[in-house]
């Protein structure tokens, strides 16, 4: 039988998201990254690189898009009142540069945004695929995709950064 090389590549994908809850499919992105390793035989990482931004596998369909959209904010509700939006109330690191002043400083700006977590928390933040013969084994209507919950409200977009590893036989 003839021997095969072990293969480890590591990329950071930059994704640009939407408004609001926003859903972005990075598939043809990880199936060229695999691709570009020559594994053969192994599994590619999925991770997502922030506490409000999940990686899921489903379908792109896009009236689903708008269903996964408003379960999300039925699910976890903007404007209920958690408590880690009680910026105030939130204690700053101890080391933090320049102290507490500094630290109220910086919280002033932050989104009030637990919902966001909540959903990316429920959501789960990776996946991982099985690579077989070159490809990503998913199914025929799945892809790969990045949900936002907690894009930008204007409408700009948020740049988010997506790990991608695979190991494997080459």
């Amino acid at each position: 039988a003839p021997t095969m090389g072990f293969v480890s590549l590591y990329e950071e994908l930059p994704v640009v998201t939407g408004r609001t809850i926003s859903l972005r499919d990075i598939t043809a992105d990880v199936a060229a990254f695999v691709e570009r390793s020559g594994c053969k035989e192994g599994v590619v990482t999925v991770l997502s690189k922030h506490s409000t931004v999940g990686i899921t596998i489903n379908e792109m369909e896009p009236r689903f898009v708008d269903d996964v959209r408003q379960f999300l904010l039925k699910l976890a509700p903007p404007q209920y009142p958690y408590l880690h939006n009680d910026l105030d109330y939130r204690a700053g690191p101890p080391e933090w540069p320049g102290g507490d002043e500094a630290w109220r400083s910086f919280r002033a700006g932050e989104p009030v945004n637990a919902h966001s977590h909540l959903i990316a928390m429920v959501m789960g933040t990776s996946e991982s695929i099985p690579v077989h013969n070159g490809k990503l084994s998913i199914g025929k209507f799945q892809q790969v995709i990045v949900i936002d919950a907690d894009g930008v409200l204007d409408g700009a977009g948020k740049k988010r950064t997506v790990a991608l590893q695979v190991m494997g036989a080459a």
